[in-house]
């Protein structure tokens, strides 16, 4: 298992906030969640991209840092579910808000993001 060899900086709300949603997919795993994709097959098709292993990773971050529950029913074959807690459903707005600032610069940051991308394959070149 990782172990983390640098303590982090938990001095503001900015460092805390990263601590808990640093990760490439727990903003849209809150997200799906909310929206009612509460079971890790149907986050893992909203989210192609991640591979199960990461999803299953980021999903117990989440959990421990108490912003989801996962509920396991006790049938066959078992039955898993995540639900956002009280605290976890206190981010949506904010979600929320980064998501329409996303929209609404959405070509400024494709354009500088596919520069950067394009400068980083230069230098590898």
């Amino acid at each position: 298992m990782y172990e983390r060899k640098i303590i982090p900086n938990l001095n503001c709300g900015l460092d805390l906030i990263g601590e808990v949603l640093y990760g490439r997919w727990k903003i849209r795993l809150l997200w799906f969640i909310n929206e009612g994709y509460l079971r890790p097959s149907e986050l893992q098709r909203k989210i192609p991209d991640a591979s199960r292993r990461v999803l299953n990773m980021q999903l117990k971050e989440l959990e421990e840092h108490e912003l989801i529950v996962k509920e396991i029913y006790p049938v066959v074959p078992p039955k898993v579910e995540y639900r956002l807690t009280a605290f976890g459903a206190t981010l949506i707005p904010v979600i929320s808000v980064l998501g329409q600032w996303g929209d609404q610069n959405e070509e400024r940051l494709r354009t500088v993001i596919l520069k950067r991308l394009e400068d980083i394959r230069n230098l590898k070149s």
